[in-house]
């Protein structure tokens, strides 16, 4: 019988990462935080016309690692490509951190974190957000240890939504002992508008232990193919791609990132749209009485603490769905134009029924 198996039971005891409930076919999905847009024109037509299903991808990533480290002036060496930057977290965390380890984030971030961590054996470290839901950079770098293995920024922070300044991360980084890796978590980086956040790409090459982590999936609209990257020291990718399962990334998703590069000007646009978007959200939900934070991601941050699954349920009886962290508050993802209305339609109810 299968309950004679000897598991870990900290990993029986995780729960497998839910992508919540779907909305009707007329509804709005605005709970994974996708792109609301399909991939860009052309796109898919150009990855499909040089693709063999009947043969492995590169598992070097080749083309496109050479395509990320022309654009960002690094080494072919300081680049790798993974099945999204979720994927590459944790392939970080596992050649860095073992049992006894610990890994220091903020909470609440990500939340893949904690199974990431746990899933190396090491110990998540959590550090509380501000009181505006930012990274307390300060509190972060006085978590570490001597059993430190690595101390994870999230910048935008999903899914509260504020960046960290660049300020803020320099004095942290002057803070942290070399030894430790530092991961800046930049999932969300072409939606950052504040002129003062931290931009990953100023600091290649500065810091001997930073690795940034970024992805296809969000503006570039291609989460279906799973492509993301990690820019940092040629030592702490060459483990991280050691720890990686072959073939993880498909030739399509290589194809469809090297495509997506070539066409920045149209992504310029529909980031621009969707920014917009974003802040005439966060603005009239602040006209309705709500505290929204900084918003620096394509999503926004709705703090409906003990009501949250009330809230969450209203919005899903609105054919709407988001996501709830239970006590606490709701992601909404920015999507079609058509669906602001019926956000906000809902949102009014809820401060009504305050």
């Amino acid at each position: 019988m299968s309950e004679n198996v000897r598991l870990r039971p900290e990993i029986a005891a995780l729960t497998a990462y839910s992508q919540g409930r779907s909305p009707s076919p007329d509804g709005f999905k605005l709970s994974s935080n996708e792109n609301p847009y399909p991939a860009l024109p052309g796109v898919l037509e150009a990855a499909a016309a040089h693709v063999e299903i009947n043969r492995y991808p590169d598992g070097a990533a080749v083309a496109l690692r050479a395509r990320l480290a022309d654009l960002f002036d690094v080494e072919f060496s300081e680049v790798i490509v993974g099945a999204g930057s979720s994927s590459l977290l944790q392939q970080l965390f596992l050649a860095a951190a073992a049992p006894g380890d610990e890994i220091v984030y903020a909470w609440r971030s990500f939340e893949a974190y904690p199974g990431f961590v746990t899933v190396t054996g090491a110990t998540s470290v959590h550090v509380p957000l501000t009181a505006g839901l930012e990274h307390d950079l300060d509190a972060l770098a006085a978590a570490v240890t001597d059993r430190t293995r690595v101390v994870v920024v999230c910048s935008p922070n999903n899914p509260t939504g504020p960046a960290v300044s660049a300020a803020a991360f320099e004095k942290f980084m002057a803070a942290v002992p070399a030894e430790v890796l530092v991961v800046l978590d930049e999932a969300y980086r072409e939606f950052v508008t504040d002129p003062l956040a931290v931009d990953g790409e100023a600091y290649l090459g500065r810091y001997p232990n930073l690795v940034i982590t970024r992805t296809f999936s969000k503006a570039y609209g291609l989460a279906g193919l799973r492509v993301g990257y990690a820019i940092g020291p040629a030592r702490l990718l060459a483990a991280a791609r050691a720890t990686a399962i072959p073939f993880a990334v498909t030739e399509l998703g290589f194809a469809a990132a090297l495509a997506s590069l070539e066409r920045k000007p149209l992504l310029d646009e529909r980031v621009a749209e969707i920014v917009a978007r974003r802040d005439r959200l966060r603005g009239a939900l602040i006209e309705q009485g709500w505290s929204i934070p900084s918003a620096q991601g394509n999503f926004l941050w709705l703090p409906t603490g003990g009501l949250t699954t009330q809230a969450a349920d209203a919005f899903f009886d609105a054919d709407i769905a988001v996501r709830p962290f239970a006590e606490e508050g709701i992601r909404i993802s920015i999507g079609e134009e058509e669906s602001i209305e019926r956000v906000l339609a809902v949102t009014s109810g809820l401060r009504q029924g305050r």
